[in-house]
């Protein structure tokens, strides 16, 4: 009735806090009525059981939201993005501060022409929130990223960018106003060359498909050529989580 295509929801056990509304719930709103979903909610239950051991995994990165949270809809902050937030203060021992970030959000992203919070600019914005409310001074320290963005690299965003931090970053050049990928010389073939040659050199099995593992190095730069390196050695990653212990009854 309101014009709705459709709605993202999650499985009950992974909903919430950080993740879109319960599918159940929806469901059961929605059940005999004109709009119902003709998905069985008994089915469902057993899929969020299956989740709610699954989540048990991954325990130590459970953030600090319990329950619904008014401020992300004041920030407009998308749940991933919260998480990584949270990850950042807690890291640099200042997770106290996170109200001071989250305020500090849609006046980054209004001096960034309203870009859209959604990845990757989501997380350049939260970071560069975090820089300036722990550096004590705003925009003390301006991210490449960001710089990126006042430049014009990410494309034209929504609204003008705040032209006293273009101009800053800009030192005098002109902000790219084209495409910005038209500018990008092509690169894949010199990278496959590349990573085969070091491939070689170090002794790595690449894919059949090599092209795989070419573009698995051009998306991470800084690790591709070490995960290639330790694939078939467990040793060299994270050991998989495993479900915290159930504490005894006291």
């Amino acid at each position: 009735e309101a014009g709705v295509d459709g709605v993202d929801t999650a499985i009950s056990s992974m909903s919430a806090t950080y993740g879109h509304p319960a599918t159940e719930a929806l469901v059961a709103t929605l059940a005999g009525t004109q709009y119902d979903t003709g998905l069985d909610i008994h089915r469902l239950e057993s899929i969020a059981a299956y989740f709610r051991e699954v989540r048990k995994k991954y325990h130590a990165f459970e953030g600090q939201l319990k329950g619904t949270d008014s401020r992300i809809l004041v920030a407009q902050v998308p749940g991933g993005m919260l998480t990584n937030l949270e990850g950042q203060l807690k890291q640099q021992s200042a997770a106290h501060r996170l109200d001071e970030v989250l305020a500090e959000i849609p006046r980054v992203r209004e001096d960034l022409g309203f870009i859209p919070l959604v990845t990757p600019t989501s997380q350049i914005v939260g970071t560069q929130a975090v820089l300036n409310v722990l550096g004590g001074e705003r925009y003390k320290t301006i991210a490449k990223e960001t710089a990126g963005i006042l430049k014009g690299e990410y494309g034209r965003t929504p609204a003008p960018v705040n032209a006293a931090l273009q101009a800053r970053v800009l030192d005098g050049a002109d902000p790219v106003t084209c495409r910005p990928a038209d500018l990008l010389k092509p690169e894949l073939a010199q990278l496959e060359a590349d990573v085969k040659r070091q491939a070689q050199e170090k002794g790595i099995t690449l894919a059949e498909n090599a092209i795989d593992d070419v573009l698995t190095v051009a998306l991470f730069p800084q690790i591709g050529l070490k995960f290639l390196e330790n694939r078939h050695n467990p040793a060299a990653f994270e050991p998989v989580p495993q479900a915290e212990a159930a504490q005894p009854v006291a």
